[in-house]
């Protein structure tokens, strides 16, 4: 069948920290596959808790992506003329450069994954009350976000900290250097922890604490003022300012009306479900998030740290990377007697266990590899299960449960993953939820309708199996009680 021209294209990209992606997207918001780009590359952890990215890797990445996006469009005649009206991105919250006098990067990218400040964290609880920040900026007084790394630098390398003339997220200084942009999104803003919800403005009370002016953390606006873009063709074209990759993963997922509850499983895995923000603003259940998408709409959930990269561990280290999933049988997953706490990477919702390394319990002789990968794969969806639980305790049963994300590739952990919900999932049908929801953000603020997705297929759960993965589940919860008790 013949494609319909395109009367108008947008431009998305998706930032993450392992990949970077471009497309171009028409004006029902559908994705120009043969314009696609990614990029990947790898987060540098260290032993002492590290885990960073190269500022200039991730600019390369995205230049690299843009170029083959606009090589590809103006390779298709019936694309070269159409024109790009507008762009936009999605990027991963949390993460922290420093700027100097010229714009330039004299910091790594401190990524959510770095959990050197624990220590910073556990101070800042110790001078604040922790719930009643939590209520005002949705986040926690914890290593993920930038208070503490703030802290943490100020005190380690005071030096350095002095050099800083801005903080910014990594997708806002992509975006001024290729496009001559300026300005954070208030989604951005809202996931790093000195964001008020409130106010719709930077929390100075935080800022102080920190040692950081708030000037230095630069305006706040979900449309660019620009200047020069670096990129021949988008002189007058639309920027709009990176939002938050799990606030584009609900749009581009479907997950963004009444009732619909998105679950992405990629590096790292969230559970989140949208709501208005008009009216009085609801409690947020504590260990959970409450971050901005735009004025009109905000997202609740947990975001687990331990997901694909913990799965790549298991691939490289127990040697399954040859066919994994046959590693992933369903009924020995819901018999498995290891009990494992995921926390290889520093963990965070529900239950924000810092002082907590990974735990592999019950091993004996006759453990083997394929045992380990999928309990520590069953692990994973059992903390999921239980911000799913908390999401629903404060707002109601979901009707639908849209999954996305890299674990779209394994029907094996797709199905082990309804049957340690005890729920039945929606695959989602964009493969890129965070880089089609960049688009859908876009077209929504232009005026657009963006054409609805088609029928998810379903994932059904099977009741025995699940019913034994509640018994393993609270084994594993009574686990960590036992070892978070014994590190205090």
């Amino acid at each position: 069948m013949r494609r319909r021209k395109p009367e108008i294209l947008v431009l998305a990209m998706d930032i993450g920290s392992s990949s970077t992606r471009s497309a171009l997207f028409d004006e029902k918001g559908c994705a120009l596959i043969e314009t696609t780009a990614s990029r990947q590359y790898a987060v540098g952890y260290s032993a002492d808790g590290g885990a960073e990215l190269s500022p200039e890797l991730l600019l390369r990445a995205a230049r690299t992506c843009l170029r083959k996006t606009l090589r590809a469009r103006d390779s298709v005649t019936s694309l070269r003329k159409v024109p790009i009206v507008a762009a936009g991105g999605s990027a991963f919250w949390h993460s922290l450069l420093g700027l100097d006098e010229k714009g330039g990067p004299v910091t790594p990218v401190f990524t959510w994954a770095d959990s050197r400040c624990a220590g910073d964290a556990a101070r800042l609880r110790e001078e604040f009350d922790e719930r009643k920040i939590h209520a005002q900026t949705g986040c926690m007084l914890r290593a993920s976000f930038w208070p503490a790394k703030l802290r943490w630098l100020r005190r380690t390398n005071r030096r350095l900290f002095g050099k800083v003339a801005r903080w910014v997220s990594p997708a806002e200084w992509i975006f001024e250097e290729i496009f001559g942009a300026s300005g954070s999104s208030h989604s951005m803003a809202s996931a790093t922890g000195l964001y008020d919800l409130r106010t719709r403005n930077w929390h100075s009370a935080l800022a102080d604490a920190c040692g950081v002016d708030v000037k230095k953390l630069g305006p706040l606006a979900e449309v660019s003022p620009q200047s020069a873009s670096s990129f021949e063709g988008f002189r007058g074209v639309r920027i709009f300012s990176a939002i938050g990759d799990g606030a584009a993963g609900n749009l581009g997922c479907g997950a963004n009306g009444a009732g619909r509850i998105a679950i992405n499983v990629g590096t790292s895995a969230a559970v989140r479900v949208m709501e208005s923000a008009s009216g009085r603003m609801r409690s947020t259940p504590f260990g959970l998030f409450r971050y901005a998408v735009d004025r009109e709409r905000r997202v609740v959930g947990g975001a687990v740290s331990n997901a694909g990269n913990l799965r790549r561990w298991c691939s490289r280290e127990l040697r399954i990377d040859r066919k994994p999933d046959t590693a992933l049988g369903r009924k020995a997953a819901a018999d498995d007697a290891l009990t494992i706490l995921p926390f290889w990477v520093g963990e965070r919702a529900p239950t924000w266990p810092e002082n907590l390394l990974g735990t592999i319990a019950g091993l004996t002789q006759a453990t083997d590899a394929a045992q380990i990968f999928r309990a520590t794969t069953c692990a994973v969806f059992y903390r999921l299960a239980e911000i799913l639980d908390r999401i629903e305790t404060a707002g109601g049963r979901a009707k639908e449960i849209i999954v996305s994300g890299g674990i779209l590739k394994s029907r094996a952990s797709l199905e082990l993953l309804a049957d340690a919900l005890g729920r039945d999932v929606c695959i989602s049908s964009q493969p890129e939820a965070s880089l089609r929801g960049a688009a859908i953000y876009v077209l929504e603020k232009l005026g657009s309708d963006p054409a609805a997705l088609p029928k998810a297929e379903v994932v059904r759960h099977d009741r025995r199996l699940a019913t034994k993965h509640r018994v393993r589940r609270a084994r594993q919860v009574a686990l960590e009680k036992v070892l978070a008790k014994s590190s205090r």
